[in-house]
């Protein structure tokens, strides 16, 4: 027999459905980025990975404001959330070569959001086959890439020094 090791998964599968703070709230106001799987801070917006993939690369844009819905954020949040999303693709396309991404919202339990109560939009790199007999017969997911190894491939990214990062084929540019 074959078992499948996926030890991240014991505290949700035990919390589901028990009443605590906003655990995007908690995220966005502490500074443990590396263990809390944040990439990058932006001034309205948070990224981070999930932590509860459906695929390796699964990455979420947070709003650090405790928002629900859309027609509660601000042009300048929606914007930076959208250029954000645009920046994930290009990482994703670089660091995983995928074959398409699901990008989206899921507001309100019923349309799926595990966090409910936060607005955040989902970025997940897809490959032909990734659906496997696994997922589809066995309704698990199987993910083949440990969360703290995805950290380390896309942290780079998301972090360039200084130096580079204000200089594309050796001449200077605005930002």
């Amino acid at each position: 027999m074959d078992y499948l090791w996926s030890p991240w998964r014991f505290h949700y599968v035990t919390s589901v459905g028990q009443k605590t703070d906003c655990i995007f709230c908690r995220l966005v106001s502490e500074n443990n980025d590396a263990q809390n799987l944040v990439l990058l801070r932006r001034n309205h917006n948070v990224l981070m990975l999930n932590k509860f993939p459906y695929t390796a690369g699964h990455l979420m844009v947070v709003t650090q404001r405790h928002l629900a819905r859309l027609a509660e954020a601000s042009v300048v949040e929606l914007n930076e959330m959208i250029q954000l999303a645009r920046q994930c693709e290009g990482v994703l396309e670089k660091a995983y070569n995928p074959d398409g991404f699901n990008v989206g919202f899921n507001i309100g339990s019923s349309a799926g959001a595990g966090v409910a109560g936060h607005l955040h939009l989902h970025i997940v790199p897809r490959w032909k086959g990734d659906a496997n007999f696994v997922s589809v017969v066995g309704e698990t997911r199987v993910i083949p890439e440990d969360l703290d190894a995805t950290y380390r491939r896309l942290h780079p990214y998301f972090h360039v020094p200084r130096d580079r990062a204000n200089t594309q084929n050796g001449k200077n540019i605005k930002r």
